[in-house]
């Protein structure tokens, strides 16, 4: 029985700055965020203190990323937390009053500096998962969930979501992030009132794309001038577009996709019926419209392109760590806007510097996808390393970041990727009956036992409908592609638009011209004289990768 009294006595050793700059620290994470960053950044936005008295500069930094660390305490108590480890320094023990006056002195302009300086693609080429052959797969999307304080100064900025049943209890602002599909790690950031849109956003983070990269976006960012902004970077573009557009059918390809082009970009068209079995035997299935750049089907099947696609949701999960596991649903504690500001920016430094560390983790044992890594644990741990002051400054040896981070990652890697299919629905409903009993989507999250996906194979087929529809509608889109491939029958030829309407039957001329007309902006035509058309250069003798020739229409004739 003695043995178990028996007692062991632990010393630990903490190697901090100096002085009145000890609490600046952030646990191992300030290894990613060193001093000589932080001191540079501040002496580049202006924020270097007068004189150094108690609290520097470089020390309310780490306050303020120590805030999102730990969202449910007050000023003091995170003051608390980062001298915890500092037993035997004799430490001034600032007032609330005194973090508050060192936020604002800061301000968030050094903020928003250190996350600029930190964003960027976090893994290696070889690291798996992170390209799509020589591409590096980003998406962007909106987050519209992040609460502010329900004061007037934020309401002000903000405004409230107006919904049928009234107002929404806090404002909300929208966030914006290009992000790095792979590890959920961020290029850029942007945010903002609800009443600024998504894509007025994401036209913000299009310097941040590069030609080595993919872009995956939803379909709220298929707009003809978004889509050419993306391609103008150089960037590649996989985007969802919407069921209501009607795309020219320019040529078909063997794979069941077919080429277009919007406003003078070249694009591929795939649409796929995606059809999920659960293991409840449970058949869920939808349709999906992707536009492209990747023009060559025999590098870039249609199926694979339809598979690659699910990546974009790796940015639903970058938001929910960010918003669920960091911030635990909580509001935002700033109560003005260059504080709400200042409060994201540091938000956003510590989601990054979080997910260097797992990406540093993961890579250290070659082959092991960063999926694997649990964003929980690496919090939890760099949240004990705060208050034990543990890892603030590299070993002697200079050897790499990998401390105890790493260890318990690596230790708690979570298994592959299972597929499975999870309920939709509102998580904060105003009724706790469903608004739409009958959804084809599970109540709770299953295992997918299978999926089918059958690409869509679209055909030219003849429209004798009365050509004074308007041209955004099916019969419009029949109607020219009639006129596409009738073009395309004789390219050595003009054709006046009384041929046309002559040839395919219509016979409201003012329509048709008008028609032609719209179709020559598109780019899809070019007008050569009064009412003469031909087809336009691009499409001219012009093969895309050897297409397979498109379906001839019955009862049309070159004459």
């Amino acid at each position: 029985m003695s043995g178990q009294f028996a007692t062991t006595t632990l010393t630990r050793t903490a190697t901090v700055a100096g002085g009145v700059f000890a609490p600046g620290h952030l646990g191992e994470l300030t290894q990613y965020v060193p001093f000589e960053l932080v001191d540079d950044v501040l002496e580049g936005t202006h924020t270097v203190q007068a004189r150094v008295r108690c609290l520097p500069s470089r020390v309310g930094v780490y306050f303020l990323l120590a805030l999102g660390l730990f969202p449910a305490l007050g000023y003091r108590r995170v003051w608390d937390k980062l001298v915890a480890g500092l037993h035997g320094l004799d430490l001034h023990v600032p007032s609330e009053k005194a973090l508050r006056d060192l936020r604002r002195r800061l301000g968030p302009a050094p903020l928003k500096m250190l996350f600029e300086v930190l964003a960027g693609p976090l893994a290696q080429p070889s690291t798996p998962g992170v390209r799509y052959r020589h591409w590096r797969t980003v998406a962007f999307d909106g987050c519209s969930s992040i609460k502010a304080p329900d004061q007037p100064r934020i309401r002000s900025l903000l405004g409230k979501v107006q919904h049928h049943w009234g107002l929404a209890g806090y404002p909300v602002l929208r966030l914006t992030v290009l992000c790095e599909t792979g590890t959920r790690g961020l290029l850029g950031a942007v945010f903002g009132p609800t009443s600024t849109g998504e894509t007025t956003q994401a036209s913000r983070l299009l310097p941040l794309l590069s030609p080595q990269m993919l872009l995956l976006a939803d379909r709220g960012f298929d707009g003809d001038s978004l889509l050419g902004a993306i391609a103008d970077t150089g960037a590649q573009l996989l985007v969802r577009i919407s069921s209501k557009r009607r795309p020219a059918v320019m040529a078909t390809l063997p794979d069941g996709s077919y080429l277009t082009r919007f406003n003078g970009l070249d694009l591929r068209i795939i649409e796929a019926d995606v059809t999920v079995t659960t293991s409840a035997g449970q058949r869920i299935g939808g349709r999906y419209r992707l536009a492209t750049t990747l023009l060559d089907h025999r590098a870039d099947p249609a199926e694979t392109l339809v598979r690659l696609y699910h990546e974009r949701w790796e940015i639903e999960s970058a938001f929910y760590s960010l918003r669920h596991t960091l911030l635990t649903g909580r509001v935002l504690r700033s109560c003005d806007a260059p504080g709400l500001e200042q409060e994201l920016w540091a938000l956003l430094i510590l989601y990054q510097a979080l997910r260097r560390a797992m990406v540093d983790a993961v890579e250290s044992v070659p082959g092991t996808d960063p999926d694997r890594a649990s964003f929980t644990v690496a919090l939890q741990v760099a949240r004990d390393l705060v208050v034990c002051a543990t890892g603030v400054l590299p070993d002697s040896t200079n050897t790499p970041v990998a401390g105890r981070i790493t260890d318990a990652v690596l230790a708690a890697l979570l298994p592959s990727r299972r597929p499975r299919i999870s309920a939709r629905k509102v998580k904060c409903p105003t009724s706790r009956y469903p608004a739409n009993p009958t959804t084809a989507h599970p109540l709770t999250s299953q295992k997918i036992a299978r999926l089918d996906i059958e690409i869509h194979r679209e055909t030219l087929k003849p429209n004798n409908q009365s050509a004074s529809s308007s041209p955004s509608g099916q019969a419009g889109q029949g109607r020219r592609n009639q006129v596409l491939q009738l073009l395309r029958a004789a390219q050595d030829r003009t054709w006046h638009a009384t041929e046309i309407a002559k040839v395919l039957g219509w016979e409201n001329y003012r329509s048709v011209c008008a028609q032609l007309g719209y179709w020559a902006k598109e780019g899809l035509l070019q007008k050569v004289a009064r009412a003469t058309y031909i087809l336009a250069p691009a499409w001219m003798h012009n093969d895309h990768q050897q297409p397979a020739q498109p379906t001839p229409l019955t009862g049309l004739s070159a004459s």
